[in-house]
């Protein structure tokens, strides 16, 4: 018998930290593999960065900070509780519990990382979390589009949680435990690795996503990091993402309105409020009667799917209707997602690093949107959507906002076709124009909101209404297609219908689909359709940078708004035609500003990168260093939206 072990010990005993040490290799085995396994799916990017010893260097510092995190507080319960007696013999089951759920999380995530990279280009992060929200939609698209992967993920965390009980209990048998004056010390030296190995570093600030990241592809630099690391790195930042100035830098409060007043292209004279900064009086160029207006808003369509953007030939009824409206061939959305989409064009609020306003707290009511603006103007707003409204918060964000009336997938009444995010994109366009044609007999003018749903993986949709650009039908390409047919037959029915002269159109996307590459900011996958139309709207092809926050600013001096609010988007009715335009884009955590050919980008906890974009080539060549006028501008914009979140400055006069 050892010196200070009870008298349990003997020949082939073990100590109390020998399961957390096998099943720390046995998550470093899987991390590391893991990281091993997507290097070589993603070879040439790696290769590119030359990034194999970081990756496999640095992965093993995460992976070890990672295990002091997972288990570093079981390993001081062991050294305090382990033993032959009733707290020893409680502390066993809740260790083995504790290992194997650990055990089973680090494996869960990172057999689930492909599937997440495909779609989003990077590592699991908050997106991952967020979706889970939403039990009934997610597993109806997995069941519908992805069953393997669904039966696999049950099959995998039911062996898991098996086999790692199993072993965990032959691993804690037979074990010799401290006597009671070794245990503050065993306690004190855990403690101390445990901290030392989470914070990995001696420095100021302990390790971090940024501390690790060495190239400008955001996808290699998540691979240096674990899926669980990243996730939890995510949700610990959401609490504090509103505000940027944590992720970008700071600047003072005048200074970032001064400039943000500046870049809107508005004469300081128009600011008409000291409590509001950026509200201010809007001329519209369209002074008869006040026109209807309608956004559809194009699930997942980018400019690559569009054939008369030069993209691939999905969009025949798009394209054909081009050449009579006003076409954009450089408009760039803010984000990556369906809600980012959705407040850009409703609210014109600018991006930032945090959820967009359609889901944080202090947005859901008195926040801006057009809805309120027309409302004001005895408009009636309505939102009209095939699937569940409450998805991403809509319906709470849209009531709380200035729309009066949700029509999601309850209101539809014998649907031809319904898929797994609700009724198809025909349906909703032939519900939409029976709900135009109500209101425009009623007298009143409308704003609707038609959000389409078809073109969202599992891309399901009715048969016998396309030619399939390809095999298997379930693609998304024709889905694409299936979605640019229903906006065909709209137009069908809208120019036969009396609302067709009193109404003003836009066609636009929410975001383009599985946006991603090897560019800190991959500027091309912000590319989206725009086309705005309307009777007597002269066809026009514009060729200026725009963004997705100069959409709504338009629209209402299209249909004749003349009122005071607060977005900072340009009025592009107003704007010379040798403007050569700006675009801002959040990806994920970095922030790009691109005004004509240089783009800046932010980055968390990193001085500001300059580029020059190549339009033809879709390449970012690098400057060095930011043009200082330049990285100012883009740190204002970056800035000015949690700023004005926080102080909740983004609204109409009380």
């Amino acid at each position: 018998m050892q010196s200070g072990l009870s008298p349990r010990g003997h020949h082939n005993a073990h100590g109390p930290f020998r399961a957390i040490f096998i099943f720390s290799l046995l998550v470093l085995f899987i991390a590391t593999a893991s990281r091993i396994a997507l290097g070589l799916w993603q070879a040439d990017r790696v290769a590119a960065v030359e990034g194999w010893s970081h990756l496999l260097i640095q992965g093993l510092r995460v992976d070890i900070a990672t295990l002091c995190w997972l288990w570093g507080i079981a390993a001081l319960g062991t050294a305090l509780f382990s033993g032959d007696h009733f707290i020893g013999r409680l502390w066993q089951p809740i260790l083995r519990m504790w290992l194997t759920v650990g055990l089973w999380i680090m494996l869960f995530l990172e057999a689930s990382t492909p599937a997440f990279i495909e779609e989003y280009g990077i590592r699991p992060n908050r997106l991952y979390v967020e979706y889970l929200i939403y039990p009934k939609e997610v597993l109806s698209m997995l069941w519908a589009g992805r069953k393997l992967e669904l039966i696999f993920s049950v099959l995998l965390t039911i062996g898991t949680l098996w086999g790692g009980w199993i072993l965990s209990g032959k691993l804690t048998k037979n074990l010799r435990f401290p006597r009671w004056y070794w245990r503050p010390v065993l306690a004190l030296i855990v403690i101390a690795i445990t901290i030392l190995g989470a914070r990995s570093t001696l420095g100021h600030r302990p390790i971090n996503p940024a501390m690790v990241a060495f190239a400008d592809d955001p996808l290699v630099n998540s691979l240096v990091i674990n899926s669980a690391y990243s996730l939890v790195f995510a949700i610990k930042q959401m609490g504090s993402e509103e505000d940027a100035s944590k992720v970008y830098g700071k600047l003072d409060n005048a200074e970032i309105i001064a400039t943000i007043r500046q870049e809107s292209g508005r004469p300081e004279s128009a600011f008409t409020s000291t409590d509001i900064p950026s509200l201010s009086f809007n001329q519209a160029s369209y002074t008869g009667k006040p026109k209807n207006l309608v956004i559809l808003l194009q699930e997942s369509l980018g400019a690559r799917f569009v054939g008369s953007l030069g993209g691939l030939p999905l969009t025949p009824n798009i394209d054909a209707l081009s050449k009579e409206g006003w076409y954009f061939d450089n408009l760039y959305a803010t984000g990556t997602r369906s809600v980012r989409g959705i407040e850009a064009v409703t609210t014109g609020f600018t991006p930032t690093p945090a959820r967009a306003v359609v889901k944080l707290g202090k947005s859901q009511v008195g926040f801006f949107s057009i809805a309120e603006l027309l409302k004001n103007h005895g408009y009636t707003t309505q939102f009209i959507y095939g699937g569940e409204s409450h998805f991403d918060n809509m319906r709470s964000f849209f009531l709380g906002n200035g729309f009066s009336d949700i029509i999601d997938q309850k209101d539809y009444k014998s649907p031809a076709f319904v898929g797994s995010w609700g009724a198809s994109d025909e349906d909703l366009m032939r519900k939409a124009n029976s709900e135009f044609e109500r209101l425009h007999s009623e007298g009143k003018p409308f704003f609707s909101l038609v959000f389409s749903s078809s073109n969202h993986d599992p891309f399901e949709f009715p048969d016998d209404r396309i030619e399939l650009y390809e095999q298997p039908k379930q693609t998304r390409n024709n889905a694409a297609k299936y979605a640019d047919y229903a906006i065909g037959e709209f137009f069908k029915l809208a120019k036969n219908a009396d609302y067709w002269k009193d109404t003003i159109f836009i066609v636009v996307a929410d975001h383009d689909s599985r946006v991603g590459g090897a560019d800190l900011v991959p500027v091309s996958r912000f590319r989206i359709p725009g086309l705005i139309l309307g009777d007597n709207l002269a066809p026009k092809r514009d060729h200026r940078i725009v963004s997705q926050i100069d959409l709504p600013p338009t629209l209402l001096s299209l249909i004749g708004i003349s009122d005071s609010y607060p977005m900072l988007g340009r009025d592009l009715t107003q704007v010379s035609d040798d403007w050569p335009g700006r675009a801002l884009m959040q990806y994920d955590k970095n922030f790009a500003l691109m005004e004509g050919k240089d783009v800046v980008i932010l980055q968390p906890e990193k001085a500001a990168q300059g580029f020059e974009y190549n339009e033809k080539t879709e390449q970012l060549t690098p400057y060095a260093p930011a043009a200082a006028a330049l990285e100012k501008k883009a740190l204002s914009w970056a800035l000015w939206g949690s700023l004005a979140y926080q102080q909740e400055l983004y609204r109409l006069p009380k």
